[in-house]
């Protein structure tokens, strides 16, 4: 199989040692720990973690790790059989539940939700979705494309294909790679491969300052051609790689328990003879409203060491820092440095990426517009990274912030700033996520 080269791969880790050692890495979302047998406590208390796979589930313990909403009819003398549904069912701008993937098929109901009760832990929380074989060239032949779809630059094709539409993705530029469609309708790249071999890793940083790690390896790095966002007959597409460029038997996984040397640590099972892969699903945040997404790319290594997904150094090209105006291809992500971590997942104010340092579990960030709620949609995110002042902190000002004006706000009255005190903005790498239901 071709993948990046031994001295290639080596020659990465090398420069990446230099960016983990900056004290203010600009980081993302942490994966949270794999399995038991993957996590050691070091003695000086910092939380080793070197396993591979997604992490804990979306559908996690306690409010401060579950955003899936309660029965309507709390506080109510009725029973949840006597309210009518969702206004959301029959109009998706309206409050409930939206599935925005149409494509896929999630363990949690998400358009019953609000009237039904989901107990935490079970189901995990993940999506389906369909799995593209296609094709890439690479300088010994042709070789397998194993790609999801989750975002496309044309409302029409969005539809066709049960995916998010993005008007911003036509922005992306050289950022795109290039391929053509084949007659059976899969993409053939001219170019890009994934090495999915190396195990990720992440080392906390103390229990009292847990953000930035001292360490961040991740566990799958793209070469210089490879993207996620593809420009195929005038459309750009989201359409990340899940797996190495091999044949069906090398990563069948129906079951479970995939090769995570061969496949994206996002990846709970594959299933490549029925052409499906089932993915993981992680809270955020979106107007106030909770959702779920899956997070693919970034362009950062310490990023998607933490966050558990593929190093795409190709994705630097896109210009962040300019939101919404007319050349932009990115929305905004607001993530918090120094959020509230006193009693992990049982405490309702959690938040954070020193919180998810602690405790394993995702630091519920806030997204800017998703569909339904705003037309500015992009998966390509800017991270807007941002850190509690001592003062509000002292203050008890400090807790979840679910709304991008309320945290810009925020940051106008000096409450938060960058980190370490830094002017508040964009920090420059830019994550990929598809955003695949909002929950209310």
């Amino acid at each position: 199989m071709d993948h990046v080269s031994l001295d290639e791969a080596g020659l990465l880790r090398r420069r990446m040692a230099g960016v983990f050692a900056m004290a203010f890495a600009i980081v993302m979302l942490l994966p949270g720990a794999a399995a038991a047998r993957e996590r050691e406590e070091g003695g000086d208390g910092r939380l080793l973690r070197a396993g591979n796979g997604p992490g804990p589930a979306a559908n996690g313990p306690g409010p401060g790790c579950n955003i899936i909403p309660p029965l309507a009819s709390i506080g109510t003398k009725v029973d949840i059989s006597q309210f009518p549904p969702p206004d959301s069912l029959t109009n998706p701008d309206l409050a409930g539940p939206v599935q925005l993937l149409k494509s896929g098929k999630f363990d949690i109901p998400i358009e019953q939700l609000t009237g039904i009760n989901v107990p935490a832990g079970n189901p995990r929380g993940t999506i389906t979705l369909p799995l593209y074989k296609g094709a890439v060239n690479t300088p010994s032949g042709l070789k397998p494309a194993w790609y999801i779809i989750l975002d496309a630059g044309d409302q029409a094709e969005a539809e066709r294909l049960g995916v998010n539409f993005s008007k911003k993705l036509h922005n992306a530029g050289d950022a795109a790679r290039t391929a053509t469609r084949r007659a059976d309708g899969t993409f053939l790249f001219d170019s890009g491969l994934v090495d999915f071999r190396p195990n990720r890793e992440v080392v906390a940083g103390s229990q009292e300052k847990p953000f930035p790690p001292s360490v961040a390896q991740p566990g799958s790095i793209g070469d210089a051609d490879y993207s996620p966002l593809v420009l195929v007959d005038g459309i750009i597409y989201d359409a990340p790689v899940v797996a190495a460029a091999v044949d069906d038997a090398f990563i069948n996984s129906p079951n479970g328990n995939p090769d995570y040397g061969l496949v994206h640590d996002q990846v709970v099972s594959i299933d490549p003879a029925n052409r499906t892969v089932t993915l993981s699903l992680i809270n955020g945040y979106s107007f106030g409203k909770p959702v779920f997404y899956i997070s693919t790319e970034s362009s950062d290594p310490t990023v998607s060491a933490i966050e558990g997904n593929t190093f795409a150094p190709r994705l630097r090209r896109i210009e962040t820092g300019v939101d919404d105006i007319s050349r932009s291809a990115v929305e905004r992500i607001f993530i918090a440095t120094n959020g509230e971590t006193k009693g992990g997942c049982q405490n309702p104010q959690r938040q954070g990426l020193g919180a998810a340092l602690l405790d394993g579990h995702r630091p519920n960030n806030t997204f800017g517009g998703i569909p339904t709620t705003a037309t500015d949609y992009s998966p390509v995110w800017d991270a807007n990274v941002y850190e509690w002042t001592e003062e509000a902190i002292e203050k008890g000002y400090r807790g979840l912030l679910t709304e991008e004006f309320r945290i810009l706000k925020l940051a106008r009255d000096g409450y938060i700033t960058g980190p370490g005190g830094a002017p508040y903005g964009s920090f420059g790498p830019v994550i990929v996520c598809g955003v695949a239901a909002r929950l209310n």
